[in-house]
């Protein structure tokens, strides 16, 4: 028996990388999936994906840092999925720059899309999840998030925030069946890490003791395993992908 049948999960950044791997792992397991990306091409290429493996699949175009869209969003997908059992928070940017060069915009739209995004949208649908007593809630954050990062200081502070915040509604949630983790990936291989040149990559790579790049399917293995019944005495908790780098 595959261990998500029967689920409705909705997975944010599905379009590619990270985000669409946790979708296609999801519906490789079961569930069928609500794909949002910025754009409807993005969404609707991995919804097709999904739906080749079998299962439904929505696609929607949402700009997550906009909260209007979001309840919009959420409840579309509602009435056309009829409830939600997993939520996957993934969407997010970069803006890097040194503190003294950041322009407020580039803070502003790192914060706004990577943590009032996972904020709305975890907002939108705790309702539901809370009358159902069940659900499962995970933030996609960063290892950024709890070491830092010499020119991310915006999106360390998400993803340090996004950290807090799982832990807070972890707390708030939990008596009612819902269960709230956040992974952290390292350095994984993805479009951003397949721009650098090759000092910067064996830079990177000395940092990290498996000695290699992450996969997306490293985050995605670790997503279905915080979805799974496997993970039901779990929650508040912040699970590292990321080759040893952060070790506590």
């Amino acid at each position: 028996m595959s261990q998500l049948t029967n689920q409705i999960a909705v997975v944010t950044g599905a379009g590619r990388g990270i985000g669409r791997a946790i979708a296609l792992k999801f519906a490789a397991a079961g569930a069928d999936v609500v794909c949002v990306s910025r754009t409807a091409e993005n969404s609707e290429k991995v919804a097709h994906e999904v739906r080749a493996l079998g299962r439904k699949a929505w696609a929607l175009a949402v700009d997550v840092a906009d909260p209007t869209a979001v309840a919009a969003a959420a409840e579309k997908i509602l009435t056309d999925a009829g409830r939600v059992d997993i939520l996957v928070n993934n969407a997010g940017v970069t803006k890097d720059g040194l503190l003294m060069r950041m322009s407020d915009a580039d803070w502003d739209a790192v914060l706004d899309t990577n943590l009032k995004g996972a904020f709305s949208f975890t907002k939108a649908f705790a309702r539901s999840m809370i009358k159902q007593r069940s659900g499962k809630i995970i933030n996609v954050a960063s290892v950024i998030g709890l070491i830092g990062n010499a020119g991310q200081c915006n999106y360390a502070a998400s993803k340090a925030g996004l950290i807090g915040f799982t832990k807070s509604i972890a707390r708030e949630l939990a008596s009612r069946g819902i269960n709230v983790n956040a992974l952290a990936p390292g350095f994984i291989a993805t479009d951003m890490t397949a721009v650098l040149n090759e000092e910067m990559k064996s830079g990177l790579l000395k940092q990290i003791p498996l000695n290699r790049f992450g996969e997306a399917d490293d985050i995605a293995d670790a997503a279905l395993f915080l979805a799974s019944p496997a993970a039901r005495y779990i929650t508040g908790q912040i699970l590292a992908v990321d080759g040893g780098m952060v070790m506590s």
